[in-house]
């Protein structure tokens, strides 16, 4: 029979061993870090915990090469790097262990490289990419043929739709051209954005698109939607503060329009007389606004 001194002090132990499982499970959730005593869990340790990201980089080199969680390791050491100003040996990273991944990673890989080449300027890989993402929704191969996906942001899980994706990925291609200056290609793809999901940040960026490109009254009607709060996401202070100081940004720009009358010294009927006269010599001109005429010639340059 078992003394009940020893039932004791198994009792004792159980319990001592429950707590210290129960404070582990606490340490995890709290640093968010999972369990386990892999390379990619010292990793993650090193990377959150000890707040060492040299140490992190090294341990995650191990795990890709031990083939553990390979996928989350290349992510995470991509990110790693890019807070160390490494982006450069990230892409490579991620170009070179891509492969070790399943076909489900190789969108999310992408993605990462998107950021990647955003953050060190490599804006015509970065187009490239974001157009090849696009071709894959035209196709139906984006989201394994599903029209949704989970995707997660800040540690919380939330649902992606196609549209979205193809949206966000618009605004990217929109971003990237303005990088190249070519604002008319841009303002092109902003449009496309907004007509299939539009919101708040990238009305801001069509509006700098417009800008840019001098056309303050256009840009004008499209950052007062927000102020408005007739765009998705206008409700966000953030947005309608840029908003506002691109409004602010327009008023400097513009002056009220002077009467050429006024400057040159000529009347009315002499005015009035010379555009008839202008109206008969001249070419026919197009009922089109000038901005589809212009638009029209970029029409092909995309391949979304």
């Amino acid at each position: 029979m078992v003394s009940s001194s020893s039932k004791n002090k198994m009792m004792m132990m159980m319990s001592s061993s429950s707590r210290h499982n129960e404070k582990d499970q606490l340490f995890h959730i709290l640093h968010k870090v999972p369990q386990g005593d892999t390379p990619y869990v010292k990793a993650k340790h090193a990377q959150l915990v000890e707040k060492d990201p040299e140490a992190a980089i090294v341990l995650f080199w191990k795990a890709i090469n031990a083939g553990d969680r390979v996928e989350s390791a290349l992510k995470d050491m991509a990110v790693v790097m890019k807070q160390l100003n490494r982006t450069e040996e990230a892409i490579e990273a991620i170009k070179s262990f891509r492969g070790r991944c399943p076909k489900q990673a190789q969108e999310s890989l992408d993605n990462v490289l998107i950021d990647l080449y955003k953050k060190c300027g490599k804006v015509d890989e970065q187009i490239e990419l974001l157009k090849r993402k696009l071709r894959l929704i035209y196709r139906g191969e984006i989201f394994n043929g599903k029209p949704t996906k989970t995707a997660r942001s800040h540690g919380k899980k939330f649902q992606v739709s196609v549209q979205q994706e193809t949206s966000r990925l618009l605004g990217n291609l929109g971003w990237a051209y303005m990088q190249k200056s070519n604002y008319l290609t841009a303002e092109v793809v902003y449009r496309k954005a907004q007509m299939i999901d539009p919101d708040a940040n990238k009305a801001c960026s069509l509006g700098i698109c417009l800008i840019k490109q001098g056309r303050y009254y256009d840009a004008r009607l499209v950052l007062e939607e927000i102020s408005q709060r007739k765009i998705p996401g206008s409700e966000e202070i953030r947005a309608r503060n840029r908003a506002a100081e691109l409004l602010m940004e327009i008023n400097t720009f513009e002056r009220p329009p002077s009467d050429v009358s006024d400057i040159l010294g000529l009347d009315d009927d002499f005015l009035n007389g010379l555009q008839l006269l202008m109206n008969e010599w001249g070419p026919a001109r197009s009922k089109r606004l000038p901005i589809f005429e212009e638009i029209s010639s970029f029409r092909d340059q995309l391949a979304c």
